[in-house]
């Protein structure tokens, strides 16, 4: 957001008239650009030119960086892989993957230390990364002296005092003999190294340094976040990834990336040691979470880069460059001038010049021919893939999906800004709506109404409540809704479709996040059958077939018979028939259901001993049990003459 401000200030001091808006949906391509150069000059540093002209076309078009970088992604990620590209290239900082960059260098610096290559450049260049990187990243509000309180950044902050301590002996090791310098050598690394330790365990246990997140545990313990934070486990980013991820977002890359890898470490040197390491940490914490894609595919880019670099450089080069013809000897010279002869000095039989040449040509072309061959043709598949997959994949609204026939006709799926549209046009400007917190940004900014949890919400407890009311059956899910003072419930139904993003595929993480909160009242168990299975059939567990969050999704879907092949009531995401077609409800009643039923909005009634009152009211009178209607009425009443007079008043004023 400052960055975007700060350009649109700019262009407008210059007289360049732009609309804040255009600056924001067009800084992630923009940026990308600048990425496209910053992996060009860390490639050519690593390795040569050509290698970073390959790399910076590669990341120009790689899926697994194009997904944050199209026009209208106005994320942290649109300006943090640049940041992070030219941090490496100038060895100072990015975004929440900050803590990546201020843990892999000094990981380099620890390492060139064990590998005996420390020099004066290392030192100097450390030093004044870390001094001036925590100087200024102090300097942000909202980072403020994070950089000295948090576990994360201890490593740092280690490697510095030990570089400091590594620096001082070599200093005293002209000055002192051998046997002198080993003893104060072995002495002044232990002592310095238990001290840090013991220090950092002191502060820690006082509380002035905040310990590590549950996000970094989730990166070394796949099981932590599922057990201990869950909110943490149900984002879809958050998941462990997949095979069909790394080649959907990376294609041919993720073949020759090794090969370039091994490259490096065949001629390895300083810098190389640093690449080889953010490719291994790479590579594991994408394995670990999908979202962590995004930092392994600039090195993937580069090291692919390496490959294909050596691999033209060795099959396209001049040979007559390379390497000299060896001189002629005596015996050379005696064949010539005995060409007459049929056999040569050892008896076998002479080959004449035109076939010696035609068996040293005959080989060698061919091959160079065939592997340059090859390599175009892999680099325009994954053109091709990528193209495909970011006009398909990355360059879609999230909000407005598409289908395709099997003639290849596409059909528009407009459910959701269909159902944002209703909700603005027909509930009232104060209306509360209650849905899961994916879908609350969305609710907040196209349907213009107040929701209970998004995706900014930091109250594990306020979710989990939402999620108890999702997993708990009508009536207790009627008390918390009145509660919350919810007045409708929004919620994602994909079984007409095949719509898998849907409401109930994420139920399960729902009732998790809500028996973090109350396992008294939600347990996962009952959710399953006997057997251990999720099922939405009549096999189904009954809590199953009776919560709040079925019964809105299957509400006169057993009515619904999509085609001749499959049985009314059939759910074409979770391919089975649904067990509870007789739904009814007692404390809600249908409002709006698009059209694919994608979206399904239900309305909150009101207790039945008791009139509607409007919001305003409700802001002032606090919930009471009055004795009688009369009394009630006439309490509401003498509110509204107050609220009259009060609005008459302010008018009279102005």
């Amino acid at each position: 957001m400052v960055t975007a401000g700060l350009i649109h200030y700019v262009l407008n001091l210059l007289h360049i008239t732009v609309h804040i808006r255009d600056v924001c949906v067009f800084l992630a391509p923009v940026f990308s650009g600048l990425t496209a150069i910053s992996t060009f000059l860390l490639t050519r540093e690593l390795w040569n030119q050509g290698a970073g002209l390959l790399a910076a076309c590669f990341i120009a078009i790689v899926p697994g960086y194009i997904s944050r970088s199209v026009a209208g992604s106005f994320d942290n990620e649109g300006i943090a892989i640049f940041a992070l590209q030219f941090t490496y290239y100038l060895w100072v900082s990015a975004w929440g993957g900050y803590v990546f960059i201020i843990n892999l260098i000094p990981l380099h610096v620890f390492v060139l230390l064990l590998m005996q290559r420390y020099s004066r450049r290392v030192y100097i260049a450390y030093s004044t990364f870390y001094i001036v990187g925590l100087i200024l990243s102090m300097q942000i509000p909202f980072v403020g002296f994070q950089p000295i309180r948090t576990s994360e950044h201890m490593a740092a902050a280690g490697v510095f005092a030990l570089l400091q301590a590594y620096a001082f002996l070599q200093y005293l090791k002209d000055r002192l003999t051998r046997q002198e310098f080993q003893t104060l050598f072995f002495l002044g690394v232990s002592l310095a190294a238990g001290v840090v330790f013991l220090t950092v365990i002191y502060l820690t246990y006082t509380g002035y340094i905040a310990p590590w997140s549950g996000r970094f545990y989730s990166l070394w313990d796949t099981g932590y976040a599922k057990i201990h934070i869950p909110i943490i486990a149900s984002v879809s980013e958050h998941q462990p990834t997949t095979w069909v991820s790394f080649f959907f977002d990376l294609h041919i890359l993720v073949c020759t990336f090794p090969a370039g890898l091994w490259f490096c470490i065949k001629n390895i040197n300083d810098e190389r040691v640093f690449v080889a390491l953010y490719a291994i940490s790479a590579v594991y914490f994408a394995g670990v979470m999908v979202r962590l894609m995004l930092t392994l595919t600039p090195v993937v880019c580069m090291l692919s880069a390496v490959a294909f670099s050596s691999v033209f450089e060795h099959y396209m080069g001049d040979d007559t460059k390379r390497e000299k013809p060896p001189a002629e000897d005596s015996s050379d010279e005696d064949d010539k001038r005995n060409s007459g002869n049929l056999y040569d000095k050892a008896g076998k039989v002479r080959k004449h010049v035109s076939e010696q040449e035609k068996a040293e040509e005959g080989l060698g072309p061919n091959v160079k021919s065939i592997v340059t061959m090859l390599m175009l043709m892999l680099l325009m598949m994954f053109a091709v893939h990528c193209t495909w997959v970011t006009s398909n994949a990355y360059s879609s609204p999230s909000v407005v999906l598409a289908s395709y026939n099997h003639d290849g006709t596409r059909n528009i799926l407009d459910d959701f800004r269909e159902a944002y549209y209703w909700l603005r046009q027909n509930t009232d400007e104060h209306a509360r709506v209650m849905s899961w917190w994916d879908y609350g940004y969305q609710i907040a900014g196209m349907a213009n109404r107040t929701t209970l949890v998004d995706n900014n919400t930091w109250n594990n407890s306020h979710i989990a409540l939402v999620g108890k009311a999702m997993s708990s059956n009508e009536s207790a899910a009627y008390q918390i809704m009145r509660s919350l003072d919810v007045d409708y419930v929004l919620i994602i139904f994909g079984g007409v479709i095949g719509y898998s993003g849907d409401d109930i595929n994420k139920f399960l993480w729902m009732v998790r996040i809500a028996e973090g909160e109350h396992p008294k009242d939600i347990r996962e168990s009952d959710y399953f059958t006997p057997q251990g299975e999720f099922r939405v059939d009549k096999a189904g567990s009954p809590t199953l077939l009776n919560c709040l969050m079925y019964k809105m999704s299957y509400y006169r879907f057993g009515e619904m018979q999509l085609d001749f092949r499959t049985p009314p009531g059939f759910d074409r995401t979770r391919n089975a028939e649904i067990g509870n077609k007789d739904i009814k409800f007692k404390h809600l009643e249908e409002a709006f259901t698009s059209e694919h039923w994608l979206v399904r909005i239900y309305k909150v009634k009101n207790l039945d001993n008791r009139e509607p009152l409007d919001h305003k009211l409700r802001s002032v009178v606090p919930k009471q049990k009055y004795t009688s209607k009369k009394t009630a009425k006439r309490k509401r009443g003498h509110i509204k003459n107050k609220l009259v007079l009060r609005k008459g008043k302010k008018l009279q004023k102005k």
